[in-house]
């Protein structure tokens, strides 16, 4: 069973929802099962690819683009499940956002 599996759609628009996704995303994209929602994606071993990787699986499960500097402004999975969750409330389900 996938991250995105485990966690529903009206999950996915709420901070803690996309906390338990975005953690199981980089858990999963850095091979490491270990981490946390508070692990930072640079000192984790996070490159580019990975960066690309878990938005590309993030923007799948939220139905909305996720623009991948946003992984490099908010490296641990709490920030950044806090900016999108703010970005989501600003785009109906959806709806892409450019």
């Amino acid at each position: 069973m996938s991250v995105q599996d485990r966690t529903t759609v009206q999950e996915l628009r709420t901070t803690a929802g996309l906390t338990v996704l975005i953690t199981g995303l980089f858990q999963e994209a850095l091979n490491n099962e270990g981490l946390d929602e508070y692990a930072d994606f640079f000192e984790s071993g996070g490159d580019s690819l990975t960066a690309f990787q878990i938005t590309g699986r993030l923007q799948e499960a939220v139905g909305a683009e996720v623009a991948v500097a946003l992984v490099f402004a908010y490296p641990t999975p709490a920030e950044l499940a806090e900016i999108v969750a703010e970005e989501l409330t600003e785009v109906p389900a959806g709806v892409a956002h450019e």
